[in-house]
């Protein structure tokens, strides 16, 4: 099996040639809709499933 040099900086080269300006703003878009939703839903039902979320997605909140 040949070892192939697959480093940082090919694999921004690779995603620069291979993602559409589509797909990155759709990405970002994800995003930011997920930030704000982790950062200002306060309703307490939604906050404590937001809460244990992002506990199991293994951020550190507290």
């Amino acid at each position: 099996m040949a070892a192939t040099n697959d480093t940082v900086h090919r694999r921004i080269e690779r995603a620069r040639i291979e993602l559409t300006s589509a797909r990155v703003a759709a990405g970002l878009a994800v995003i930011a809709a997920l930030g704000f939703t982790l950062l200002f839903v306060q309703e307490p039902t939604a906050h404590d499933a937001l809460h244990n979320f992002r506990h199991a997605a293994g951020i550190t909140c507290h």
